[in-house]
């Protein structure tokens, strides 16, 4: 196994994050995330590339302006949890178009997630969205400290 980054959030809890030296070396997420104890799970809904109006932000068609929203609106839902990016131990990213975008959204991802422990991943195409004029959507898992 390559190194393991740990974060420990409590001390009856603890995070691995892993990269075995039998698997391939990931890109900017871990192949394996290990939640030790009994903390707090939360599952967050697919977040996509709207304000609180629910429009669409950009211009027609801007994927970075929908990602970066998208992003936004994970953050925003995690921090009403009182969880952050550092909690998050995997994330799925659906794209309309995931050999243009991925890139991309590569680049936003890792402005928010930790590179150094990434959560684990998986990134998918998929024939189109909520609404026809949505390009990309994320949801996520995050592993925090119980409330007391």
């Amino acid at each position: 196994m390559s190194a393991t980054p740990e974060q420990s959030l409590s001390a009856s809890a603890q995070i691995t994050f892993n990269n075995p030296s039998t698997l391939a070396q990931p890109p900017g997420y871990s192949h394996v995330v290990e939640v030790i104890g009994t903390p707090r799970t939360l599952f967050i809904a697919g977040q996509v590339g709207t304000d609180l109006e629910r429009k669409v932000v950009g211009a027609p068609g801007d994927f970075e302006a929908q990602c970066k929203q998208a992003f936004e609106n994970l953050k925003a839902a995690l921090e009403s949890a009182g969880a952050n990016f550092a909690d998050v131990v995997k994330i799925n990213m659906y794209f309309t178009d995931i050999v243009a975008q991925l890139p991309q959204a590569a680049k936003i991802r890792d402005t928010y997630v930790n590179t150094q422990a990434p959560p684990a991943s998986t990134a998918v195409e998929v024939r189109k969205l909520a609404r026809d004029t949505l390009l990309f959507e994320i949801d996520a898992i995050a592993v925090t400290q119980a409330i007391h």
